[in-house]
């Protein structure tokens, strides 16, 4: 769910509802601000080996105790493949090499907003798989035998394996 400003994050003034683009946004009327609800973007690291796919059970809501992709949250200013890189060894203990491009997922079912999910495919180059940040549980999985999974774009890309 996206946060609507009722004042203006510039000025201070209130903000008033206006259509731009067949789009109800929300304008300022002091200094002409407007607000555009943008997703939130996000990134994660395919991982297929003999044992199957990487996932990470999620410790927090939503989805609490559901299965995921190793993926989170690009920080500002941090590139998206260092990101992908870094949450990957945040939730599983892995060192990851991405070896190119798997996906590009538009999410709408986070109850704490919409989001992009860019998808990389990735191979271990060290590590020790663990559990770490978020995550409460990691583990390789077959494709024909997949655990209960949180997010319809990880649902959708693991889908598209087997």
């Amino acid at each position: 769910m996206a946060m609507e400003f009722s004042h203006c994050p510039m000025c201070g003034a209130v903000l008033a509802p206006f259509d731009e683009g067949g789009r109800r946004r929300m304008k300022c009327g002091g200094c002409g601000f407007i607000q555009y609800l943008n997703p939130s973007s996000a990134v994660g690291v395919l991982i297929l080996t003999d044992e199957g796919v990487l996932l990470v059970k999620r410790r927090f809501e939503p989805y609490k105790g559901k299965w995921v992709i190793p993926s989170g949250f690009i920080e500002y200013e941090e590139d998206m493949r260092e990101a992908a890189v870094r949450e990957t060894l945040e939730e599983t203990g892995l060192e990851v090499e991405l070896t190119g491009l798997h996906a590009a997922e538009s999410c709408f079912d986070d109850p704490r907003g919409n989001t992009i999910l860019v998808l990389f495919n990735g191979r271990i180059t060290g590590g020790t798989l663990e559990p770490g940040d978020d995550a409460d549980g990691a583990a390789f999985f077959p494709l024909e035998r997949l655990p209960d999974i949180a997010f319809e774009a990880h649902r959708k890309v693991l889908s598209g394996l087997s």
